[in-house]
């Protein structure tokens, strides 16, 4: 059954149920959701779910904390969980799950110096490989994928309210994002976008230490002729799919533009999608990743 992504009536209880893998940003995620009126339990045992949501549905939407570290944790048995709750009209329920690349879930154990829970004696890379095996069913029927491995805690809890805001969601809500192909794909991309064949400004000493947020980068990049064929396509295709995809029950859709550096082509022509997908009445939320790490963000 497609997951049931839009607010909760007066008469249905909004259920969040948050999971993935230890040092994902779990616990920064359900104090976010806290502080935006959810009523928080993180750790909860499965088998006292039906206790907790027996009776009329709770006056306040509720985020609900599960990993492989609960004693009577099942991956199968989560899923049966949000399942059979998307078939009682008393809820609304989704499944969370914030992902992290495997590189930086081992850097912040380093740092942190925390041992794993799931191999407490042992080297941390041992348990973090577990815990993915454990979550892969999880993560695959998440109805919310949000990668942390770029994102620090105050990101992280901006990103929550961008999503799970009082008034603040969609059935269908839209990311789009620029990246440089030397530091590969962005995790959770479910569409990306290769510019390298376009007009490289890099190339312009004058453009050089701009970005395709500048009206001389996207102006320079219209000029070739196969940048406005392009967007055309790429626009008529995204708006053909996002029906189909809202009418499945997705929740949030991540497209993504590559180029050389991440800082002039997939730059220029995330901000023209995002915006012609706004003007469309879209939810759209615009990152540039190669930007952001070199902390030159502006309105």
């Amino acid at each position: 059954m497609p997951p049931q992504t839009d607010m909760a009536r007066d008469d249905t209880a909004r259920i969040l149920f948050v999971s993935g893998p230890s040092g994902s940003g779990r616990s920064t995620a359900m104090r976010a959701l806290e502080d935006l009126g959810f009523e928080t339990i993180d750790n909860l045992p499965l088998s006292l779910l039906p206790r907790l949501l027996d009776g009329p549905p709770p006056g306040k939407p509720m985020a609900l904390g599960t990993d492989p570290r609960n004693r009577d944790y099942s991956a199968q048995a989560l899923i049966s969980a949000v399942d059979k709750l998307n078939e009682d009209p008393r809820f609304l329920t989704d499944l969370v799950y914030l992902d992290c690349a495997t590189e930086v879930l081992v850097r912040r154990f380093s740092e942190t110096r925390r041992r794993h829970p799931l191999a407490p004696e042992d080297r941390p890379i041992l348990g973090i490989e577990l815990e993915r095996d454990l979550l892969a069913p999880v993560r695959a029927r998440a109805s919310f994928l949000i990668d942390t491995s770029e994102l620090n805690v105050h990101e992280l809890r901006t990103e929550m309210h961008r999503w799970f805001a009082p008034g603040g969601q969609q059935k269908l809500a839209l990311s789009v994002q620029s990246f440089s192909y030397k530091r590969g794909l962005p995790t959770g991309a479910d569409m990306v976008f290769d510019c390298r064949f376009l007009k490289n400004p890099f190339w312009e000493e004058h453009l050089r230490s701009m970005d395709g947020r500048d009206a001389p980068v996207q102006d320079y990049i219209s000029t070739d002729a196969r940048f406005a064929p392009f967007l055309e396509q790429v626009a008529a295709l995204v708006e053909t799919l996002l029906p189909a995809f809202r009418d499945e029950g997705k929740a949030h859709l991540t497209l993504a533009f590559g180029c050389t550096g991440g800082q002039h082509r997939s730059v220029a022509l995330v901000e023209n999608l995002a915006g012609h997908l706004a003007h469309a009445g879209w939810q759209v939320s615009k990152r540039h990743r190669e930007i952001e790490r070199r902390g030159a963000g502006r309105p």
